[in-house]
C-alpha cells in the first residue's frame, strides 16, 4: 500500500530498529458515528506500508464511544503507550492512555478513564518527559473556551493518571497568523490542535501546534524561552506550513534526515499522511520543499 493510498489524519510516525510505524486518525468517518478503534501501518521506506490492522478495538467496557482522533505512541519504561482522544454522548472529549507490549498491539486502556479534567473538552494528547518526569501537553478546545488553550499538567510516573495543577502555556489568538471562526454565540474563536514537542541539538524546546491560517489549515511553532516546560512560550509570527496542512509532528529518518509529519489536505476523505524534510534555522524549523 502507498502512502498516497491511506486515508489518515493526525498522522504519527515512530521509528524502531529499522521499521518505520504509522498512527493516526483512520475509522472511516472519525467525526459522528460510533468509534471502532485505530489502524496502523509499518514499513521501511515511508512511501510502501505493510497494514498492521487494529492495534486498538474499543472494548465494551471503555467509556469513549465516539470521535476516536490521534493516537499518538511513545515508548516509555519498557513498554509502549498510545495517547489518543475519545468522546461519548454526556462526556467531555478527552486523552486517554492506552499500553502495550509491543508496537504492534494489542493496546488496551491503561490506568484512569482519562488523564485530562473531566469537566473540560481536551484533545490531542502529547507526552513529554522532562528530568524524568512524566507530563501530557493537550489542547482545551476552543469550543468550550473561545481562545483555544494548549495545557499541561504532569502524569504519575507510571502513567496511570494525572497529578497537580493545569498550567495553560498559551493561547491560539497570541499567534499573528490565526484566523479566527465564528462561534455559536457570535463571538470569534481560535482553534489550538496536534501539539508536539521536540528538542534540538542546542536544548532549544520547541513545540508545533496547529490553527487556522488565512490560507487554510496551517502548522506554527512555538518556543521556550528557558527550554523548559514550564517558561515562558514565545509564539513564531509566521506558520511553518499554511498549504491547507496541519496536526505534525517531527521525527528523525533512517537516513538521519528530519522530517515533518503531517496529513494534507485537511479535507475528509482526500487527507493523506505527506513527510516533509525539514532543516533547522535561527528561528526554528523550515521546510525544505
Amino acid at each position: 500500500m502507498k502512502s498516497s493510498e491511506i486515508q489518515i489524519r493526525d498522522p504519527f510516525v515512530y521509528v524502531e530498529k529499522g521499521m518505520y510505524y504509522l498512527y493516526g486518525s483512520t475509522d472511516r468517518n472519525i467525526w459522528s458515528g460510533e468509534g471502532q478503534g485505530f489502524t496502523a501501518y509499518k514499513g521501511n521506506d515511508l512511501e510502501n506500508w505493510e497494514e498492521i490492522g487494529n492495534v486498538f478495538d474499543r472494548p465494551e467496557s471503555f467509556w469513549g464511544t465516539e470521535n476516536f482522533w490521534a493516537p499518538e505512541m511513545h515508548a516509555y519504561r519498557g513498554a509502549y503507550y498510545l495517547f489518543a482522544s475519545f468522546k461519548a454522548p454526556g462526556c467531555c472529549r478527552g486523552t486517554a492512555i492506552l499500553k502495550a507490549d509491543s508496537p504492534e498491539g494489542p493496546f488496551r486502556p491503561w490506568g484512569e478513564e482519562r488523564v485530562t479534567p473531566a469537566d473540560w473538552e481536551c484533545l490531542d494528547g502529547t507526552l513529554y518527559v522532562e528530568d524524568g518526569v512524566p507530563y501530557v501537553v493537550f489542547c482545551h478546545e476552543w469550543l468550550q473556551v473561545g481562545d483555544g488553550e494548549i495545557c499541561v499538567v504532569r502524569l504519575r510516573e507510571d502513567l496511570s493518571g494525572s497529578v497537580g495543577e493545569v498550567r495553560t502555556l498559551f493561547t491560539a489568538s497570541r499567534a499573528r497568523w490565526t484566523d479566527s471562526i465564528s462561534m455559536q454565540n457570535g463571538q470569534k474563536g481560535y482553534i489550538t490542535d496536534g501539539p508536539n514537542l521536540f528538542r534540538n541539538a542546542d536544548g532549544r524546546l520547541y513545540m508545533l501546534w496547529s490553527s487556522k491560517s488565512a490560507s487554510g489549515y496551517a502548522i506554527g511553532l512555538a518556543e521556550s524561552d528557558n527550554g523548559r516546560i514550564d517558561g515562558v512560550w514565545t509564539l513564531q509570527d509566521r506558520p511553518v506550513f499554511d498549504r491547507d496542512g496541519g496536526h505534525g509532528m517531527i521525527f528523525c529518518d533512517l537516513q538521519g534526515q528530519l522530517r515533518l509529519t503531517i496529513h494534507a489536505p485537511n479535507q475528509s476523505p482526500d487527507e493523506r499522511p505527506l513527510f516533509l524534510p525539514i532543516c533547522e534555522t535561527a528561528d526554528g524549523i523550515e521546510c525544505i520543499v
